[in-house]
């Protein structure tokens, strides 16, 4: 284990994301631009890809970090049956969820009710298939949908924030159990689909596109809101491909399948590198 990764148990997880966040959220023309320079230079940010590619027109940090994409730069797989990868980044991992755990590292798991927060709500998941996603701080942040669905609730599950990096991952147990992390329940015509946005140390926050910022503020206590009714008498669906959220600093989002209804992409396994839109899985 890294000094870094033995540091972060000690560290004042959630003030040092508070702080991280008013950064992120500064106006102050110097400091954003110093941020912005950085980042840039040192994770190698692809900024022809922005909508807006001038990286001196932000207003702060997190316009920059949370920037749109041009069109037509991701594009859904063609193929009707396939189920999309929601972020652009690296598969940590993807498989089986076997005997209701989640594989996350050698020697490491946790288990899909401890992810969802809910012993109920992990029972559709049981064998079912899963894959998680690390965005590092030079890809698009915004996550959208693998596949058409109508959101049925979302859980906001409170916890530490640990970092997501590798060796964080290899070497802190239940990591995406232990973050605090929005899960996103959806209905689909194959069955429930489970998108779960997790939190990391310095992650300022998470938004969705039905209710804009979930997190912070940081939660004492699991809170559940139920969309069942919709929002305003009408259901909240969105389409295959469309957004449903973003992160305001690099992090981690799981996409959870029930058992039978698909297999995952050949060739996708630890550390392959994926695109938002390639294909996740395929439909059986």
């Amino acid at each position: 284990m890294s000094l870094v990764t033995t540091l972060t148990y000690a560290l004042p997880h959630r003030l040092l994301s508070s702080l991280a966040r008013r950064l992120a959220y500064s106006d102050n023309a110097r400091l954003k631009q110093w941020l912005i320079d950085t980042v840039t230079t040192k994770f190698g940010v692809d900024l022809s890809e922005a909508a807006n590619p001038d990286a001196t027109t932000y207003p702060t940090f997190n316009a920059f970090f949370t920037r749109a994409l041009k069109p037509g730069v991701r594009v859904a797989d063609p193929d009707p049956r396939a189920l999309l990868m929601p972020a652009d980044g690296r598969i940590s991992q993807c498989g089986r969820i076997e005997g209701g755990r989640i594989f996350q590292a050698k020697g490491q798991s946790f288990t899909a009710a401890e992810l969802l927060g809910d012993e109920a709500a992990a029972q559709p998941f049981a064998d079912g298939l899963f894959a998680t996603v690390y965005l590092s701080p030079k890809d698009y942040h915004r996550v959208h949908m693998p596949w058409s669905g109508t959101l049925l609730e979302t859980v906001h599950v409170p916890g530490r924030l640990f970092s997501v990096g590798p060796d964080a991952v290899r070497n802190v147990p239940r990591l995406f159990a232990r973050n605090e992390r929005l899960v996103c329940h959806f209905d689909t015509d194959f069955g429930p689909m489970a998108v779960v946005m997790v939190g990391a140390l310095l992650v300022s926050g998470v938004e969705t596109v039905w209710s804009g910022e979930e997190i912070p503020a940081y939660g004492n206590a699991v809170t559940v809101k139920d969309y069942r009714g919709g929002q305003d008498g009408e259901p909240i669906t969105l389409e295959r491909f469309e957004e449903m959220a973003r992160f305001n600093y690099g992090s981690t989002v799981i996409v959870l399948l029930p058992p039978g209804v698909a297999t995952l992409e050949s060739g996708l396994g630890a550390e392959s590198p994926v695109k938002l839109g390639q294909a996740l899985a395929r439909l059986a």
